[in-house]
């Protein structure tokens, strides 16, 4: 693989995708993985232990939660990542435990900080609608790379796409680039459907109005 991925998803636009049981999902972009970009379950005999993380876990609880299962001590999520992609990552020496996907992970989210970023270009969720190039252009300036945005496209009868995900790509050695020929045939080794019901998230539209929600509706 050529580089990775650190994937921040809505969680409100999460929920709204699945009928699972998402209960008062946190107003706050959470990590929804990291991901080379090439190859999935490359090692299928070595399993997640959540012993190994356990420092982590109050961190992992807020930055990296499970937003379609409330259970607190749920861990599927994270053995689903560690199972499809850190296995894959691990072939960086930087990334070649659990301990050390799972740090790293959370330490490129705190360095990334979306959070704070899209509060400072005066993008908030509520009501009103975004231009996406408004949406591109803060984060670009910000990081100085084009990050990949991904939206729930409109459902019948609705004018706007809904914003999802938005991924930050890294080189291997952890240093931000652009997100370029993503577009292309990587994109699809970059999804992950994790149980997210029927409707999936594809790259925003540049045209249509984009609906950032305060709230499941």
């Amino acid at each position: 693989w050529k580089k990775l991925y650190l994937a921040h998803h809505w969680p409100v636009t999460v929920c709204k995708m699945s009928a699972n049981d998402c209960r008062d999902p946190p107003e706050y972009w959470t990590i929804h993985g990291l991901w080379p970009d090439k190859g999935e379950e490359c090692n299928r005999t070595w399993h997640f232990s959540v012993a190994e993380i356990k420092d982590l876990l109050s961190d992992m609880r807020h930055d990296w939660p499970d937003v379609l299962h409330s259970s607190p001590n749920s861990t599927q999520f994270w053995k689903h990542e560690w199972e499809k992609h850190g296995t894959c990552a691990a072939t960086l020496e930087i990334l070649n435990s659990q301990k050390k996907y799972f740090s790293k992970a959370l330490e490129l989210y705190e360095h990334v900080d979306l959070n704070s970023c899209l509060l400072k270009a005066g993008i908030k969720p509520g009501r009103s609608y975004y231009q996406m190039s408004a949406i591109k252009g803060a984060l670009t300036r910000f990081y100085g790379v084009t990050p990949k945005i991904q939206c729930l496209p409109p459902e019948e009868g609705e004018k706007a796409q809904t914003l999802g995900q938005i991924e930050f790509c890294f080189t291997k050695g952890l240093q931000l680039r652009n997100c370029t020929g993503a577009m292309t045939g990587e994109s699809d080794l970059t999804q992950d459907h994790w149980e997210l019901g029927t409707k999936e998230l594809s790259v925003c539209s540049d045209t249509l109005p984009t609906y950032y929600p305060s709230e499941v509706e």
